[in-house]
């Protein structure tokens, strides 16, 4: 972007980014009325200047229009979603003492901003699993392997039947043994059964 114009440093990208106010999610439309020349909108103009830029960019849903000379005072009038009205006098007030009123009558609170800040990491970020996220198992991702209550895992698969394998003694049982729900037991059964023939 060429840096024609007054002050340009008011288009880059940096500059709006910086601002502070995010409206509230009811504010709808906000109008500016201020005179271009007096010294009661001093502070109005230089809001206007200044802030206005950053305050559309944060709040792009929300329509912002600025009326000169109809009004001998400066305000700003909100439009809520609900049919409501919101009038804020600024006459005779700085561009900063408009913009700390202007956030804390219709601005989101700090604690708001980082609670949706915090919501918005977590929906966004994929490696997330559990009850609270969109994937509750890594499972449901193509390629992974699927869950072991679902399908059952082949042996190779198994962790207890890599660790058996290396007992060269139970290998030729290992391969033999079935893979159905109940077999831990029924093996267990099968071994205290042997217990007590053997007692006998």
């Amino acid at each position: 972007m060429p840096m024609r114009g007054k002050f340009p440093i008011r288009r880059t990208l940096k500059y709006l980014e910086a601002g502070k106010v995010h409206l509230r999610e009811n504010v709808r439309i906000l109008t500016i009325n201020y005179t271009r020349f007096g010294k009661q909108s001093q502070g109005t103009r230089d809001f206007v200047f200044w802030h206005l830029p950053q305050l559309q960019f944060k709040n792009p849903i929300v329509q912002m229009q600025t009326f000169q000379d109809i009004t001998p005072s400066p305000f700003i009038r909100a439009f809520l979603a609900d049919g409501g009205e919101v009038l804020i006098d600024i006459d005779g007030k700085d561009k900063s003492e408009i913009l700390e009123r202007l956030n804390k009558v219709l601005g989101k609170s700090e604690d708001l901003l980082l609670a949706e800040r915090h919501t918005e990491q977590k929906l966004h970020n994929p490696s997330n699993f559990g009850f609270e996220n969109p994937r509750k198992c890594i499972c449901v991702v193509p390629g992974q392997v699927p869950c072991p209550l679902l399908n059952v895992l082949p042996k190779e698969l198994r962790g207890k039947f890599k660790e058996s394998l290396k007992d060269r003694s139970l290998k030729p049982e290992l391969e033999e043994l079935p893979t159905y729900p109940n077999f831990k037991k029924i093996m267990k059964e099968e071994q205290r059964l042997k217990e007590l023939e053997e007692k006998h």
